[in-house]
Order: structure tokens, then C-alpha cells, then sequence
């Protein structure tokens, strides 16, 4: 592509014109010529005024647009909406707001929330290699804060025990500058510069935990660390009992924060960015949803080396294969019946 957006103002331009938007995805999704989902066949037309294809073998759903198969499927907005959404919840740093989006496209707020959880689904990272080298690992409590809360509710929660109480408890280990070669980063409809490639930026993995518990913390290590890589964390108790399997050190946090290559300050950074995020953009964040904000986030940080129009056609690589129906988030069991 000659004339690909690399700003906001030039994606909305460019992403405004329908046909725009669909050569496009044709260009990202069948680089190689259209194809069937249903058959694989590239025996197809294109219906130019419905802007769909047709396959000419026979079989249910012979007819089909670019969003089948997609995160988009079945979706009535226009993907003149859908790129410009994509691109801002790709870019911001601190994610962008449902109610910003729905001001911004011109569709309702719960429209807006429903089309950024689907967005958030194509920016899931999904399995990766297992990280290697010096990993830094440590938890943090996300939750609102006791004085902030209602009486009742403060009450409520400070029966349940300590500060803790009613908070989820995020996990995250973060590979210190992990070599990008393993990343699907690489776009065939782009010029990349060799030299970019040779850059080696921190990656995060993290997730929701139930405990903080000895077992449940060191499985975590173990499933996503290679043996033999140094792993560095706080003085949490949970963490002993690494070392035989890991060149484990840790740093007591009420001593000093930092003891020459120990330390957890990298990870603690992400936490950082992760809670001015949920705090000061989204304010309210479902425990059952965290993990998508969770995934909106580790993605923007793990592939913050790349431009804004990178990250925009890594995501839009990934909408493929995935799918999100709205009773899926809220769980509704109204909806679930009229299915």
C-alpha cells in the first residue's frame, strides 16, 4: 500500500470512503485472492452493489462479506465506524473510553462498549513461546479503594479481611528485552526497515489469579518461564522454592528497590500503566472483564515499538477466527432465550 494512514486524522479520512475500507481488508485478510470461508474455493464474484461475494460452488452461505468469520460478523455498523474505533483503542495509550468512541463515531454508548470488548478479543495475544532470560514476576490488587467506597459497602468488604478483600488479583511476568523475531509482526503489505527488527523492547504476559498462594504463583512461573532463565521478584513468601529450577533473587521492598540487576521495576511500570488506564479512562472495570483489559493493554505495551498503523494491521490481522456475541458479556439469561 502506497498511501496508508500513519495519524488519526489520516485514518478517519482514509477509512471514511466504504470502498476504501474494504480494499483494505481484502488486501489484509486474502492477500493472495478472495476466498470462500465456508469452501476455500477463489472461484468467486463479487457483487459490486452489495459489495459481497458470491461462491460459485454450491453449499450453504454462498454468499458472504468481509466481516464473516470476523469479529465483526454480523455486526450492522459500517466499517467506516469499526477502522476508526480499532485505531483509537490501538493507539491511546490510556485506551479510549466507550462513551469517547460512541461521541466519536456517532453510535450509542452500549454499542461503543460491545464494539471495544470485540476489538479487545482481536488484541488478545493468545500463546506465545515461553519467556527466557531475566523475568521479573509480581502481583498487584485491582479494585477501588476502601475510602472511596459507600459505608455499607466499605463495611461489607472490611469484614472479609484486610485491604485485599474484594480485589482481583493480577499476575504478570515481564521478559526483560525480549527479542521481537518470534512476534507476527511482519505485514506483508508493508515496508518494514530491517534495522527496526533488530530492536528488543520488554514483553508482558499477564492474567487474573484466584490466590496468591505458594502453588498457584509458582505454577504461573513455571507454565510461561523456561527453566534456567533468572527470575527476579518482591520478597513475597509465595515465591520461595523457585530455585532449583530457577536462578531466583529477590529485593525486599522495605529495604531498598533496587540491588544491581534485582529489582521488579519494570513490571511495576506496566502496573502503572495498567491502573491509569482503568482508573482514570474506564473508572469502573467488571472483575469477569478484566481480563480484556488486561489483553487491550499488554498489547499496546508488548508492541509499543511499532507505529500507530502497525499495531492497527497487527490487530486487524487477528480478527479472523474469533467471535463475541453480546449475551457472551453480560451473561443475560433474557438474551441467551431470544437467541
Amino acid at each position: 500500500m502506497s498511501n496508508e494512514p500513519q495519524t488519526l486524522i489520516e485514518a478517519i479520512r482514509y477509512f471514511s470512503d466504504e470502498d476504501n475500507c474494504l480494499h483494505f481488508m481484502v488486501a489484509l485478510r486474502w492477500p493472495d485472492g478472495v476466498l470462500c470461508p465456508t469452501c476455500g474455493s477463489k472461484d468467486v464474484s463479487f457483487v459490486s452493489t452489495r459489495r459481497i461475494w458470491k461462491c460459485k460452488n454450491r453449499h450453504d452461505r454462498q454468499q458472504f462479506s468481509m466481516k464473516i468469520g470476523t469479529v465483526f460478523e454480523d455486526s450492522p455498523i459500517s466499517l467506516t465506524k469499526w477502522l476508526p474505533a480499532m485505531w483509537l483503542l490501538v493507539s491511546c495509550k490510556n485506551g479510549a473510553s466507550s462513551y469517547e468512541i460512541a461521541r466519536g463515531i456517532g453510535v450509542t454508548q452500549k454499542t461503543a462498549w460491545f464494539m471495544l470488548h470485540r476489538i479487545r478479543l482481536a488484541m488478545q495475544a493468545g500463546s506465545f513461546e515461553k519467556m527466557s532470560g531475566q523475568i521479573e514476576a509480581d502481583e498487584t490488587l485491582i479494585g477501588g479503594k476502601a475510602r472511596f467506597m459507600h459505608k455499607e459497602r466499605k463495611e461489607r468488604t472490611l469484614k472479609k479481611g484486610r485491604g485485599s478483600a474484594g480485589k482481583a488479583i493480577v499476575m504478570g511476568l515481564l521478559e526483560r528485552h525480549a527479542s521481537e523475531k518470534g512476534s507476527e509482526k511482519i505485514i506483508d503489505s508493508l515496508d518494514y526497515d530491517p534495522k527496526k527488527d533488530d530492536k528488543k523492547a520488554s514483553r508482558v504476559k499477564v492474567g487474573v489469579n484466584k490466590k496468591t498462594e505458594r502453588k498457584v504463583i509458582q505454577g504461573e512461573i513455571r507454565s510461561h518461564v523456561e527453566p534456567g532463565s533468572e527470575v527476579f521478584t518482591d520478597a513475597l513468601a509465595s515465591y520461595q522454592g523457585l530455585a532449583p529450577e530457577y536462578a531466583h533473587e529477590s529485593i525486599d521492598h522495605a529495604e531498598t528497590y533496587v540491588n544491581g540487576k534485582v529489582h521488579t521495576n519494570g513490571i511495576e511500570n506496566f502496573w502503572s500503566l495498567l491502573k491509569r488506564s482503568i482508573k482514570g479512562t474506564y473508572v469502573s472495570v467488571e472483575p469477569f472483564h478484566l481480563f480484556r483489559y488486561l489483553d487491550e493493554q499488554s498489547f499496546r505495551f508488548n508492541e509499543r515499538k511499532g507505529s500507530d498503523f502497525e499495531r492497527f494491521c497487527l490487530a486487524l490481522k487477528a480478527i479472523v477466527g474469533k467471535r463475541l456475541m453480546y449475551t457472551q458479556l453480560t451473561g443475560d439469561p433474557a438474551s441467551l432465550a431470544t437467541t
